[in-house]
């Protein structure tokens, strides 16, 4: 196994080190570098918290920053951040409103988090929100339901616009709990993933192969396939999304192409375009679009296809202004 590292041991700390010194006019570490939180916080505003294992940037860390998160804590590789780093979290980006933790619906986050809240919620007025936007752990009927992966930038971007206009806490768990049920996701990948502790991939395949519901931890997907032209691939993914989604009258559809981490651009955007040619047959307009790495499996070859069908309100604060390490615009 070749990566740039020094020691698997010290790997995420060193990496969580430069990515702050990169962008320290977006972010600072907090007490103890138990968490990162924005540089300038907003007083008076409900803070947004969210985090998990290292191996997904640039989530949660890079998307802090005005518009987005007001803090993030990172794990150990592909494993959730520990109570005291989320209540560390909270004691640094609670101004006064309280906070809300946005947190993908796996076992071990779902805990943590929990559990987090559970501790400081005697000093903190606190709330979750919990993502659940890929299609294939649903359809497969096991653990929790849905898993959190790419829907969770979309979460994220959508709260954090709400809360720089001075949401509350109620108003803005509300937002989240809702949009739930008007996205979802489907991931596929042409190789598993090397974790530097193990030095293996998670899951091997042929040359002629590539695995379908692959989740953001390095899991194998739910079904193993025949290596197929890209259209062929896109098709499958937006059909399985687009038949399990309900489109209503007024809403208007969100797609975002999400790089796994170990693909190039011009594959990403050669999928986009496979995906909304297929998803506009489909009688779905898209209005806004997202193409990028964003919600990563350390280095897997692979993509994700998010659709999100949203209301006027819901666009408008997708368009607000982002300034953050790893989104921005306008």
């Amino acid at each position: 196994m070749k990566k740039f590292m020094n020691t698997a041991e010290t790997m995420v700390a060193e990496s969580v080190e430069g990515f702050v010194r990169a962008h320290e006019a977006f972010v600072v570490f907090g007490a103890e570098r138990k968490c990162i939180r924005r540089r300038h916080l907003t007083l008076g505003k409900v803070a947004l918290i969210s985090g998990g294992g290292a191996g997904h940037e640039p989530m949660h860390i890079g998307f802090i920053g005005q518009g987005m998160l007001d803090a993030a804590c990172v794990g150990h590789i592909f494993t959730s951040p520990t109570p005291s780093q989320i209540i560390a979290a909270i004691e640094e980006a609670d101004t006064g409103a309280g906070c809300l933790l946005v947190v993908k619906n796996y076992d071990g986050d779902l805990m943590n988090f929990e559990m987090a809240i559970e501790m400081a919620g005697d000093r903190h007025s606190l709330d979750m929100v919990v993502v659940s936007d890929d299609i294939e752990t649903s359809r497969t009927g096991e653990g929790r339901g849905r898993r959190g992966v790419a829907g969770t930038l979309i979460v994220e971007k959508l709260i954090g616009a709400a809360a720089e206009r001075g949401m509350s806490l109620a108003e803005l768990k509300q937002l989240g709990e809702g949009l739930n049920r008007r996205y979802r996701s489907m991931g596929v990948a042409l190789n598993g993933v090397t974790v530097p502790q193990t030095e293996r991939k998670t899951f091997a395949l042929g040359p002629g192969e590539m695995e379908m519901g692959v989740g953001i931890h390095g899991e194998p997907g739910h079904v193993r396939q025949p290596f197929a032209a890209a259209d062929a691939i896109i098709g499958h993914l937006c059909e399985t999304i687009a038949d399990d989604i309900a489109a209503a009258p007024g809403m208007r559809a969100l797609l975002f192409v999400n790089g796994l981490g170990g693909t190039p651009p011009a594959e990403l955007y050669l999928a986009y375009n496979s995906a909304r040619r297929f998803i506009e047959e489909r009688g779905i307009p898209i209005e806004r679009s997202l193409v990028g790495t964003y919600v990563t499996s350390l280095d897997m070859q692979g993509l994700s296809v998010t659709l999100a069908l949203l209301t006027d309100e819901e666009i408008a604060l997708w368009d607000a202004p982002v300034a953050t390490a790893a989104l921005r615009w306008p």
